[in-house]
């Protein structure tokens, strides 16, 4: 059911996306995660929502910077889509600045050989420094993301979405960054990612989401975890 909808233009290529202030999904499942209240639904998408509005002035001018750099040093567009896994295992298309060159194998960077030669020039210091996740803002406004939540596996890492299918992880919205990527980020295997995952399907608050957002912002500014 959604609830008082209404439409924003994005700048760019991004188009116009109808915001839901108010959206809940009716689910005849059990699990964990059916069972936290509406109203912690409510105040995760109401603060959500209200911090990425806030944030787009905000981040408009270096994304817009970063986007010019991306297309100036390298061949291809400055936004790179991936297929993502959603709530519920959906798959939905979410954007990051392109920090690899556009003949790179769809894969997980992990399982690549060689990672460092399909980095553009730039490409090193937009994930050191996670500039390259600001366009996933607009996965936020639309609803495919949180600012917190396990990170989006893509459609292919067949073992991830098993095992966050397994533990109940799958039923809970995405997020810019989570719990895992807090305590290590790539420096971790999957199963304790999982883990992470779900010690924060445990846990999650308001507070909590506050708490691994503070962390994400210090570890962003120092680069830590990112080993690929």
């Amino acid at each position: 059911m959604t609830s008082g909808n209404f439409k924003v233009r994005l700048p760019g290529n991004f188009g116009k996306i109808t915001l839901s202030p108010l959206r809940f999904t009716d689910r005849s499942k059990p699990g964990q995660a059916q069972r936290r209240s509406r109203t912690g639904d409510v105040v995760k998408r109401f603060f959500d929502l209200t911090l990425a509005l806030f944030a787009l002035p905000l981040v408009a001018l270096p994304m817009l910077v970063i986007a010019l750099a991306v297309r100036l040093t390298s061949k291809g567009p400055a936004l790179y889509w991936s297929d993502r896994v959603g709530r519920n295992n959906r798959i939905f298309r979410m954007p990051k600045f392109r920090s690899m060159l556009t003949e790179t194998p769809e894969v997980a960077t992990h399982l690549l050989n060689n990672s460092g030669a399909y980095l553009t020039s730039i490409g090193p210091f937009l994930r050191k420094t996670s500039l390259d996740e600001l366009p996933q803002i607009y996965s936020i406004l639309k609803g495919d993301l949180s600012f917190v939540g396990p990170r989006p596996a893509l459609h292919n890492q067949n073992d991830l979405v098993a095992l966050r299918t397994e533990r109940g992880v799958h039923e809970i919205i995405p997020g810019l960054t989570g719990w895992a990527q807090v305590n290590g980020r790539d420096d971790l295997p999957i199963s304790a990612k999982v883990e992470y995952d779900c010690e924060y399907l445990q846990k999650r608050t308001f507070l909590f989401d506050v708490r691994i957002l503070f962390r994400t912002v210090v570890q962003a500014s120092r680069g830590a975890g990112v080993t690929h």
